[in-house]
């Protein structure tokens, strides 16, 4: 679900619309469950300016019990279909808070549905450049990453399909905290500001300018990532796929480096 904006005939009075109806259209944001599929535009254009597969350890010929993956669920400094544009730092809150987030197969809150949770999942955001997410680019983004352990016995199929290098999305399942509206009109005073301190931020810029607004996420609360076909974020690889090795008596496994980790680690529910 998202909210509805009219068709106008011109963006003076779209940006009329948006102004006057900012507090209402916020509240609706804010109410609703968002799930970042894509729905009204796939920016196409900037995904032909030379998007690199990401290298796996794939196929996993026989991933056998278990499958560990390290998956991007959302990328900062993009523009999505949603026209939210997500700001670093908007998860520190919700990731140092909620013990109880999941790794989902299409959103779906089900127990057939679930890929990993608990012990077997660590959020947390890294920094990356956005060539090393295999898109041609300027700029850095803060993605928030999943860990994941994937068990046969949890979800036989996105196991597979994890194993086979078949997702190449994923998408966050969240609910915005803090947001405001930044709009390309300077008569349009705190709106413009917003506007000229973000937009040179954003990695598909040109997206931005042609619509002339988005809207600024500055806080947000992950309830979950999931695998899906296509999502808003076009920029959330799975970044590795490895067949989880049997730890000997005197090694444990390796965590990201601490200078790119944030975050808690999700060993227990609500």
């Amino acid at each position: 679900m998202e909210i509805e904006i009219p068709q106008f005939e011109n963006k003076s009075d779209l940006f009329a619309f948006l102004v006057k109806n900012q507090k209402s259209l916020i509240a609706q944001k804010k109410a609703i469950i968002k799930h970042a599929d894509a729905v009204s535009f796939y920016p196409s254009a900037v995904m032909d300016k030379g998007e690199k597969a990401i290298k796996l350890n794939n196929p996993v010929t026989n991933p056998g019990e278990e499958l560990k993956v390290k998956v991007v669920i959302n990328t900062t400094n993009l523009m999505d279909s949603h026209r939210d544009v997500h700001i670093p730092g908007l998860w520190a809150k919700s990731l140092s808070e909620n013990k109880s987030i999941m790794h989902l197969q299409e959103h779906r809150m089900a127990f057939d549905k679930i890929i990993s949770d608990g012990a077997d999942l660590k959020a947390f955001t890294q920094t990356f450049s956005w060539k090393e997410l295999g898109q041609e680019l300027d700029g850095m983004t803060e993605a928030l990453v999943f860990e994941s352990t994937i068990r046969k016995s949890r979800n036989d199929f996105m196991l597979d399909q994890y194993a086979n290098g078949f997702v190449k999305q994923h998408s966050v399942g969240m609910r915005y905290i803090q947001l405001g509206l930044a709009i390309n009109d300077p008569n349009n005073g705190a709106e413009f500001e917003m506007w000229e301190k973000y937009v040179g931020e954003i990695a598909n810029r040109e997206e931005a300018e042609k619509i002339g607004y988005f809207w600024v996420v500055k806080e947000a609360k992950v309830i979950e990532g999931s695998a899906v076909p296509l999502g808003s974020n076009w920029v959330t690889p799975t970044l590795e796929n490895n067949q989880k090795q049997k730890p000997s008596a005197d090694t444990s496994e390796t965590e990201p480096s601490k200078d790119t980790q944030k975050g808690n680690d999700f060993f227990s529910n609500w």
